[in-house]
């Protein structure tokens, strides 16, 4: 039987977003409007953002 690695995602609120950037919330709008961040998920009617792609933004934004 082979095993099974399940991935749980994890995904941020605009305000987790904030804390974690120590930036306003309207900040991280402004962003996600910009283009600046990477584009958010629609999950039950919440806008989320998956936590693997901004940490992959985060490596890409150190790198430039």
């Amino acid at each position: 039987m082979q095993s099974q690695h399940i991935t749980k995602m994890q995904y941020l609120s605009d305000k987790a977003l904030s804390q974690r950037y120590s930036i306003a919330r309207s900040t991280v709008w402004r962003w996600s409007q910009e283009g600046k961040l990477p584009k958010p998920k629609k999950l039950n009617g919440s806008t989320r953002w998956l936590l693997s792609d901004l940490e992959a933004w985060e490596q890409r934004e150190v790198v430039a």
